[in-house]
């Protein structure tokens, strides 16, 4: 590699007061020229503005700063002596283009000097002879260099005069189309359009009005982009202060500089340097500037324009020069020559290697989109080798549209590219920026890119290395966390509460364990043995096996889908190592799933991989809905199939199969998909009338043994008896047990049942003493009522008999201990807020015990508490109007609806049969009668159904058969499109399942982030003001918290709510959503609504480009948009009409704000 001499020390002259400066080198300098400056304005603003105002702060020089309307909160003008508003009245950025209105803020505060800094009038010729006019003095140029070197046409002629070899183009600016096709005949394509004005890349494009000045030359291939520093004084000399490569850019602009170019051939880079400086001596250049240079593949070099100012990235050259450049250029408008600084050419010496890049508040996943918005959190990357250059880069700080989007700029310094490159990139990973998107991703990949690091770039390089696109998503955690916190504070829980309790302020203690590996339980039996292995051991068993349903069913109803991971993880380990021998654990599927993401914003899959992790040793049981997977309507047969396989990969066992009608095709999908995932199809016939009952014939015995005889015949592992609603006496459980296991010896028998009548225990010991090998029950403090029978009165009884269940009782009393406080947490849905007992009425009503308590929650949420015993009866009766179902969810809940139907519009059952044609019955009940989740025992209830559905669709057979096969390829791409790359196989099958569920949680983990790390009364009811707490979000990252204060409203509608985090001070913004619904705002485009067009990002509309009722085509242009400098056009995503225009010219929209709508 070819580079430098590494030497170190350097140049620091120009640090030392210049009133030391003078008597020194008084000899080399005319007196008189030596005029010095007393007081200095930077007409600019931000960082460059900050960086002039240290350099004179260290030279004793007075500062004064301007800035517009819009940058009255700007740090800028804090840093400077004297401050004061300029453009009054006029737009952003117009403000700093004032020339008369800067001149005259000048004279009036006895200005000596304006620097220009970079931007707005730095190249402006006519400003700086505005200076010269009011006696002020320009810290650069002369005015007339100015002109020349900022007309590129101009400064290319000055160039071929001095012997600087340039790009062919055209002599003088083109003004007709005639001129650029004579060019591209002469020198063939491609070639660019280049305005005859103007920096920064942005007049290199494609230009559609030709009348504008513009000159042409070819483009070279594959270029490398050098700057070469040059510095002048009033008295001819020149030097230069080495090199840059520019080279990484996007849209010819640049985004990573290197001083020095460490693959530069030597002779290469010395008539580079000879270049500039006879260049910069040609034109008589004085003060600071840059010469660029493209350089081709065959080490041609080619001017290409002069920059008479400042640049960006004066900061590399400073590091590695040890020269202050704005010292410098301050130094030389005073009049003071180059050898009086110090500033020789054989003095100059590089000393390493340096690299700045821009940090922008820009999205590189979205086209570098510029963004808006409020830093919520502010940590520089900092150390050794690294200096900030900012100015809007702190906590609060508000990033307007109006201006750049620069927000630091980082320069790493190194004894060579790799040193400083890894500095560099770890300063970058020590960055914390929350509130607005910045580029940071973008350029940790850049900086851990194999080419940068070890071979030459050029000015393609973005363009053809698109994994630097693949960009990192950071996790926000913490901010996104006191997000979610606030938001409760300021507007109560996300999750639905059905009654006004509180959740306990008191946190369960999890019972003392054992250390180590737990013992060993049957799930290794079935890892060792595989399902049918595993149902032998099951039937060997000596004693009672118990399934435990505490971690699932026992929680009913609205307690059984709200109970979060975070108190289910704590108790797991106990679980493991105490109860080792249990049957299995019910934990996962059903309702559970979905409400997971709904209610909880969980991951049902990451609640799965957890528990997993945590209890290794006993079995997991889901509920699967047959053909219905754990969803409530019906899928392609091979999504069931591919859920089954996903389940079993992330740890579930035992798949209990059912269908709410026993409807054997939907059953036997559900088993199929089951055993060829590899796990223990678990066959559950839903049980419901009374066998033991002569008068009660639809559901007699001969029904269950016909329809267990089929589900042995189709291979289940295990046989059960789901009786939802508890309805199983004693006498039942022996007779209906007794004749299963007479008539299937080997096949393990499994009982579930609910306790809402008070004799689920006498029924399960009548089952087990009838030949069940396991029987549900759930921990003491959670069972009862209409949850599963005791397990401790079910161990306690068992105790010292055949029946024995190996429990230690005393391990049952702790664990009951830990869920008795845990309740307490969870006391808003816990059925005892509107239930205090079970009823036997149920043997008459037959309600399930998950839907007992639902529909009394929903009576009292209706107003019709006082008419629960109606809406009882009104069941009953719809369950005799529908022909009398097995009720299990959804076919228990197509009964209630009915029955609620009934009940709020006082109708009988006769009402309801004779008036069938005219009512418009709930939706649930329409499709049962259309055959939508299958066909009942005895089939429809005639002539009822017809009078329902008149000409409405039927369907015949499976309703899932005729689905076509889930396109999951498709589906993933389209989630990879719409939430990124980190897409699990898990994911799409939740989005599968409940496509619009997985968006919206998927959109609540982005915006709050991962909640299920709060306590669940923090989740719940969020922090009281002074409370201290932790949150760990994951091993040895555990966050310190203190809720600190609540803000007034304010004018958008939002109110910032404080926080201690770690020791530091962070504050979030939250829309009050009470307040909102009595303030105006301008509405939010709908992205569900594909005809609803929202702003791309926050900016100002400077074209509406179509009416109301105007035919669009998908693509057309619907308006323009300008923010930080970028023009974005609004193209249609469909085509139609358009509906209504919400915009006008002018409008200042924010992010998603709705432009307009098209039908």
């Amino acid at each position: 590699m070819l580079g430098y001499t590494v030497v170190r020390g350097g140049l620091g002259l120009l640090t030392v007061r210049r009133a030391c400066l003078a008597p020194r080198y008084a000899h080399s300098a005319p007196r008189n020229e030596y005029r010095p400056i007393k007081k200095v304005m930077v007409a600019n603003r931000g960082e460059i503005a900050i960086r002039v105002f240290r350099a004179c702060t260290e030279l004793g020089i007075r500062t004064v700063a301007v800035y517009s309307e819009q940058d009255t909160g700007q740090m800028h003008r804090q840093k400077a002596d004297e401050a004061y508003l300029i453009g009054k009245g006029l737009p952003p950025v117009a403000a700093y283009l004032d020339i008369p209105n800067i001149i005259q803020v000048a004279k009036d505060n006895n200005v000596d000097a304006i620097h220009p800094g970079y931007g707005f009038l730095s190249e402006r010729s006519d400003f700086a002879q505005a200076c010269s006019d009011a006696g002020v003095r320009f810290i650069g140029p002369s005015p007339e260099t100015v002109r020349k070197m900022g007309d590129k046409v101009e400064a290319r002629s000055l160039a071929i005069s001095a012997g600087v070899p340039v790009v062919p183009g055209t002599d003088a600016p083109i003004s007709c189309l005639q001129d650029a096709q004579v060019f591209s005949k002469t020198y063939g394509f491609p070639i660019i359009f280049k305005a005859a004005y103007g920096g920064g890349g942005r007049g290199m494009r494609v230009v559609r009005e030709y009348e504008v000045s513009l000159f042409v030359y070819p483009t070279v291939n594959h270029p490398v982009c050098f700057d070469v520093c040059a510095l002048g004084d009033k008295y001819g000399n020149v030097i230069h202060l080495y090199e840059r490569d520019c080279s990484i850019q996007r849209r010819h602009q640049k985004v990573v500089e290197i001083a020095p170019a460490f693959q530069l051939d030597p002779h290469l880079r010395n008539r580079l340097h000879a270049d500039a400086v006879n260049l910069a001596k040609q034109v008589g250049y004085e003060n600071a500037g840059t010469v660029e240079f493209l350089v081709d593949r065959q080490n041609k070099h080619y001017f290409i324009e002069v920059n008479s100012r400042l640049q960006v990235e004066h900061t590399v050259t400073e590091e590695i020069t040890d020269v202050d450049l704005v010292h410098a250029q301050l130094h030389v408008c005073e009049g003071r020559s180059l050898p009086e600084l110090g500033l020789k050419q054989d003095k100059i010496r590089v000393n390493g290697c340096a690299i700045q890049c821009r940090v922008t508040t820009e999205d590189p996943s979205r086209g570098f989109q510029p963004d808006t918005g409020r830093i919520e959190v502010f940590r520089s990357g900092e150390g050794m080798g690294i200096r900030l250059d900012s100015a809007s880069a702190y906590q609060g700080a508000v990033i307007s549209p109006h201006y750049d989007s620069l927000l630091v700029k980082v320069i790493a310094s190194g004894k060579d590219l790799n040193t400083a490159a890894s500095k560099m990139s770890r300063a970058l990973a020590e960055f914390r920026v929350r509130g607005v998107k910045t580029n940071i991703p973008f350029l940790q990949n850049v900086f851990s890119n194999h080419q940068f690091l070890h071979s030459t770039v050029d000015t393609q390089f973005i363009d053809e290395n698109q994994e630097l696109f693949n960009l990192k998503p950071t996790q926000n955690r913490a901010q996104k966390l006191l997000h979610y916190l606030g938001h409760v504070m300021v507007n109560g829980p996300t999750t639905p509460i059905p009654v006004k309790a509180k959740p306990s302020s008191i946190d369960p203690v999890i019972p003392p364990g054992t250390m180590g590996d737990p013992p060993v339980g049957f799930r290794d039996v079935l890892l060792r043995d595989g399902p049918e292995g595993f149902a032998k051991a099951v039937r060997a068993h000596r004693g009672l096996l118990l399934m435990d349903t505490t971690f699932r069913d026992a929680h009913q109803s609205l307690l059984a889908t709200r109970v979060r991971t975070h108190d289910l993880k704590k108790i797991s380990p106990f679980v493991s190592h105490n109860f080792n021998n249990l049957y299995s654990l019910e934990n996962w599927g059903g309702a559970t799933f979905d409400v997971a993401m709904r209610f909880l914003s969980e991951c049902p899959w990451k609640r799965l991989q957890e528990l997993r992790a945590l209890v290794p040793n006993v079995p997991f049981q889901m509920l699967l809905r047959g053909a219905n997977a754990v969803g409530y309507t019906n899928y392609p047969d091979n999504a069931v199939f591919k859920f089954c396989e996903v389940a079993k990969e992330n740890g579930m066992d035992i798949f209990r199969v059912f269908d709410s009608l026993n409807y054997l095709p939907n059953m036997l999908l559900g088993m199929e998909a089951a055993g060829a995932a590899g796990g223990v199809v678990e066959a559950a016939i839903s049980y419901t009338g009374d066998v033991s009952d002569p008068m009660r014939q639809k559901y007699s015995l001969d029904y269950y043994m016909n329809l267990a005889d089929q589900l042995v015949k189709a291979g289940t592992h295990i046989l059960c008896i789901k009786d939802m609603a508890g309805l199983l006496k004693p006498q039942a459980s022996k007779l209906l047990i007794g004749s299963l296991r007479d008539r299937f010896p080997d096949v393990p028998i499994h009982v579930h049942t609910h306790d809402t009548a008070g004799a689920g225990v006498a029924a399960m010991l009548a089952c087990a003493e009838a030949g069940a090998d396991v029987v549900d029950v759930a921990v003491d403090s959670m069972a009862g009522m209409t949850s599963q029978p005791s397990m401790g009165a079910m161990v306690a009884c068992t105790k010292g008999t055949e029946l024995d269940t190996g429990i230690v009782l005393e391990k049952v009393f702790d664990y009951s201990e830990y869920w008795e406080v845990a309740r307490g947490l969870y006391a808003p849905f816990d059925c005892t807020a509107t239930m205090k007992s079970g009823n036997a009425d149920v043997y008459e009503n037959e309600i399930p015990g998950g839907q007992y308590t639902n529909l009394h929650f929903q009576a009292h949420s209706m107003g019709l508490g006082n008419k629960f015993k109606e809406v009882k009866k009104a069941y009953v009766e719809a369950n005799k109007l529908l022909g009398d179902l097995i009720k299990v969810t959804p076919s228990s809940k197509i009964v209630g609806d009915l029955a609620q139907f009934m009940v709020q519009n006082n109708l009988t059952r006769a009402e309801v049969e004779e008036r069938a044609d005219e009512l418009s019955f709930p939706l649930s009940v329409v499709e049962f009668l259309q055959g939508y989740i299958g066909i009942p025992h005895g089939g429809f209830p005639e002539p009822f159904r017809s009078k329902v559905l008149k000409s409405l669709t039927r369907i015949e057979g499976r309703p899932g058969a005729s689905l076509p096969p889930m396109d999951f390829k498709a589906l993933e791409e389209g989630l990879r499109s719409a939430h990124g790359d980190e897409i699990t196989p898990e994911d799409v099958m939740s989005a599968a399942m409940y496509p619009k569920v997985f968006q919206e949680f998927r959109e609540f983990t982005a915006n709050f982030g991962p909640v299920d790390c709060l306590s669940t009364r923090l989740f719940l009811d969020g922090p009281k003001i002074a409370e201290e707490f932790e949150v760990e979000l994951e091993r040895g990252k555990t966050l310190h918290i203190k809720a600190l204060a609540l803000g007034d409203l304010n004018k958008a509608g939002q109110r910032e709510v404080f926080f201690e985090l770690n020791g530091q001070l962070r504050s979030v913004l939250v829309k009050d959503t009470v307040a909102m619904k009595e303030m105006k705002f301008h509405p939010k485009a709908q992205k569900s609504i594909k005809g609803q067009v929202g702003a791309p990002m926050p900016g100002k509309v400077l074209e509406v480009k179509v009416e109301v009722g105007a035919k669009v085509e998908k693509g057309q242009p619907l308006c323009v948009l300008s923010a930080m400098k970028m023009e974005m056009v609004v193209n249609s995503p469909v085509a139609g009409t358009v509906k209504a225009v919400h915009v006008t010219a002018d409008s200042s929209l924010e992010g998603d704000d709705l432009i307009l709508e098209i039908e």
